[in-house]
């Protein structure tokens, strides 16, 4: 019997979602070789992915693909206001304005503002980036069958769908990025905790290129659509265009598709009957808030929805597994060149696990928001009663909106790696975790964007290498023995100067060290052991 294939690559990547891909991307980026594969055939049915939060966006522009993104094809000139109402046709019951990219002011700790690219037009973009890089190799219909890890590698058994192939990649270390339902971390065993079962939902997506005609308040990202039994739905804009998505929600349990009247439910969202539209697909799917106990073990990490799993409300789920692939990226580099030491990978866990929870429970509060809170029975009525009824609803939204802080900027970039063994405490307390971004460069944090003179921004200084940032007032003797430490160790670190005053201040110590993923690992005004600073940020 002829021997099996075997395939030899230092990173082995299960899962070629946006996640997925993004990790593919980030580590061809880095010049890294790698395999990733999907059982799949790189077709997207259902965009369920449409919000690319800041964070996502700045990582976008470290990778070259920010203004593919931006001109995927989402209007800049449509509102992105959400609007409470009983139908699409009817008066809202109250309005939460916001204005469309186009006239949305950039925030002042950013080079980026929101995006909103459903999947189905990211995916492309995000494999085409990947595809670009000779370093990736990218294989569809390829299927993990099983994994077994060995001291120094991992073995993975693969079938090729389209050839017939079975055959072993072996790689130095494997990363799943295929989603709650993948297999590797049920190969891991790790089981996940937490809250399974928010609620069932249906996702219907419906083409309807004339519905602007048919609502009372025109473009809107979203309608939230209120009956008698409360907040029924969520009409959603998919390309801005032609594409929507009614999402129904709060079902107690799965519904019997076959008995499932899609069309009915939109023609209830519109609120007429000789609207025009056509249903495009179906999905069925739950909502849940769930972490996993550990987001790897020995050469096998997860990342994701593999690793943790959260509600759709505040648009986190995918750009929290952005900023995990983004952690992971630049570790794994240092693992396979040398660089990296033993506690390295396991700072992953450390410093994303937490944050995964953070956003998870956000996400779940944010679900809060949308329910109804006040008695609807009589909302549909024509009467005194009904118009009572109506305003209150609409006033109670707008408090209860108010205080979500939905999409906060504080929940995108604000979470701080505390207690990492990878960053360096300085002894300063840890900031509140506000829903309002407030930059600080305290250890562990996203290191502050600010334009430099020469029209680069902060941001654009990290990524690839390490990065010492010297302010005025740094000893050059320091300086100097952070990068002979850093070249002795063959950890790849920049040196920049900035005698800009206003960065300084953001900054608040002569030195900053900076990881390549963007945070900040060390800072002071002396280095007097620079060797051990070294080891201790690249995990040694």
């Amino acid at each position: 019997m002829p021997s099996q294939r075997t395939i030899e690559t230092p990173i082995l990547i299960v899962g070629a979602g946006p996640v997925g891909l993004g990790l593919a991307l980030d580590l061809g980026w880095r010049g890294m070789r790698c395999m990733q594969i999907d059982q799949g055939d790189g077709t997207v049915e259902q965009p369920k992915i449409g919000h690319i939060a800041i964070r996502t966006m700045e990582y976008f522009r470290r990778w070259g693909i920010d203004k593919a993104v931006r001109n995927a094809g989402f209007p800049d000139d449509f509102r992105m206001s959400r609007v409470v109402c009983t139908a699409l046709a009817k008066p809202p019951l109250y309005i939460d304005e916001h204005p469309c990219f186009r006239d949305m002011p950039a925030p002042k700790f950013s080079t980026e503002k929101k995006q909103r690219c459903p999947q189905h037009w990211l995916a492309p973009i995000l494999q085409k980036a990947v595809e670009s890089y000779p370093s990736v190799a990218l294989h569809y219909q390829w299927k993990l069958n099983a994994l077994t890890q060995f001291p120094t590698h991992v073995d993975a058994e693969v079938s090729d769908h389209v050839s017939g192939e079975t055959l072993t990649i072996r790689a130095a270390y494997l990363i799943g990025c295929d989603g709650f339902n993948g297999s590797v971390r049920d190969a891991l065993g790790i089981e996940m905790h937490g809250k399974p079962k928010l609620s069932y939902s249906v996702s219907v997506l419906v083409r309807m290129p004339d519905l602007l005609r048919y609502c009372h308040y025109g473009q809107a990202e979203r309608h939230i659509l209120i009956g008698p039994d409360g907040s029924w739905g969520i009409w959603t804009a998919i390309d801005g265009n032609e594409l929507w998505r009614l999402t129904l929600l709060g079902i107690a349990e799965k519904l019997d598709l076959q008995q499932f009247d899609a069309a009915a439910w939109v023609r209830r969202a519109i609120g007429r009957d000789d609207a025009p539209f056509e249903v495009l697909s179906l999905l069925p799917w739950r909502r849940s808030e769930m972490i996993a106990d550990q987001f790897g073990r020995g050469r096998v990490l997860i990342a994701g929805d593999a690793a943790h799993t959260m509600s759709p409300t505040g648009g986190m789920g995918m750009n929290t597994g952005m900023c995990d692939i983004v952690d992971l990226g630049w570790k794994l580099q240092a693992m396979v060149e040398g660089w990296g030491g033993p506690r390295l990978l396991e700072s992953y866990d450390i410093e994303r696990r937490p944050v995964a929870r953070r956003n998870a429970s956000a996400s779940t509060s944010n679900l809060g928001a949308l329910t109804s809170p006040s008695d609807c029975a009589r909302i549909l009525d024509e009467t005194e009663d009904g118009i009572r009824v109506r305003q209150e609803v609409g006033a109670n939204f707008a408090a209860a909106m108010r205080a979500s802080y939905w999409e906060p900027s504080g929940l995108q970039l604000g979470y701080i790696y505390e207690g990492s063994p990878v960053c360096i405490a300085d002894g300063t307390p840890l900031p509140e975790d506000t829903p309002r971004y407030m930059p600080t460069a305290r250890p562990g944090s996203r290191a502050p964007h600010a334009w430099l003179p020469d029209g680069r921004s902060t941001l654009d200084l990290f990524g690839r290498d390490f990065s010492l940032l010297c302010f005025a007032g740094a000893p050059q003797g320091d300086i100097d023995a952070l990068a002979a430490s850093a070249a002795h160790c063959k950890l790849p670190m920049c040196v920049t100067h900035i005698a800009d005053a206003e960065t300084a201040l953001l900054y608040e110590q002569p030195m900053a060290l900076i990881r390549p993923d963007g945070h900040v690992a060390w800072r002071g005004n002396r280095a007097p052991d620079a060797a051990r600073i070294i080891d201790t940020v690249r995990g040694a």
